[in-house]
């Protein structure tokens, strides 16, 4: 079993309410438009942490994390990107992909916009948490955590952190 917390879009700014809502996750992944290095090694420090690039991330950022990571979390097969879309809408740089192999989890960021979704044709589970950063049009700082127990993700919380 492994708890984890779910952010994206910190554009260089992490809530310090991140410490206290993870405080009982054993990982922290976050889906892209990280910002800045020093940002995700404090994250770091606290927590292992899986991420992926967005685009405004620099070279620095995409030298040190990828577009993609796909891999397994206990019986979980795990799709993080930053730009994915949403089902029956999936970007074009995707789309394929996920049509011939889905996850069975599947994290993106870059909207913005909270959402979590079953896609019943592809019978995945789509998460974007939403931006934990101050910058962008969100109202409202959002963060996501859940467990992932053998092949089953489970109580699933999202958390607002208030306005931006």
């Amino acid at each position: 079993m492994k708890k984890i917390g779910l952010l994206s879009d910190t554009h260089g700014y992490l809530p310090p309410a991140v410490y206290t809502h993870f405080e009982d996750c054993d990982e922290i992944w976050h889906a892209g438009d990280i910002g800045t290095l020093e940002l995700i090694d404090e994250l770091k420090e606290f927590k292992p942490v899986r991420a992926v690039f967005g685009n405004i991330d620099g070279f620095d950022i995409r030298r040190d994390y990828h577009l993609h990571q796909r891999f397994f979390c206990e019986g979980v097969d795990v799709w993080i990107t930053h730009i994915g879309g949403y089902p029956d809408r999936y970007d074009q740089s995707i789309r394929k992909e996920i049509q011939n192999n889905p996850p069975k989890l599947f994290i993106c960021g870059h909207s913005h916009i909270l959402k979590v979704m079953n896609d019943k044709k592809l019978n995945l589970l789509h998460i974007n948490p939403g931006a934990a950063g101050k910058h962008g049009f969100h109202k409202v700082q959002t963060l996501v955590k859940f467990v992932i127990d053998k092949e089953f993700i489970r109580d699933l919380q999202v958390i607002e952190l208030g306005s931006k």
